[in-house]
């Protein structure tokens, strides 16, 4: 069976640091960081996020098309809709889902420049579903 890896969570909550662990540097992982990242490092471009979104639902798309075993993609996946389109690209592609949520036991600060009062709007949106 081939598997989607979903991990969600916070920024800074080490959801790029698992999934390059779990991938045993095999398999991809995929974020939409990914697009806002270059040799420079990060620079995020809140008018370009669509963008990144859509990147990273195509790069997922495309390693499935080429029959990947095992694809990780981190992202913060706050809100539904975030996490919906990889979910339907599973079922269409034939990969089973799992989604691992990620907490910030260690208290690390990410790397986004995202402050407290934007991490804490973002948790009160954040909902897991334990069944």
């Amino acid at each position: 069976m081939k598997e989607l890896i979903l991990l969600r969570g916070l920024p800074g909550a080490g959801k790029s640091t698992l999934a390059s662990l779990l991938s045993e540097k095999k398999y991809p992982v995929l974020s939409i960081d990914d697009y806002f990242t270059d040799e420079n490092g990060y620079q995020f471009e809140f008018d370009k996020n669509h963008l990144a979104y859509k990147q990273c639902l195509d790069r997922t798309e495309n390693a499935m098309l080429k029959q990947i075993e095992k694809i990780f993609v981190a992202n913060t996946f706050t809100l539904d809709w975030e996490i919906e389109p990889y979910f339907l690209l599973a079922e269409k592609n034939n990969y089973r889902t799992h989604v691992l949520t990620v907490e910030n036991y260690h208290k690390s600060k990410n790397i986004h420049q995202i402050n407290d009062e934007q991490i804490q709007k973002m948790a009160v949106k954040y909902k897991v579903n334990l069944f």
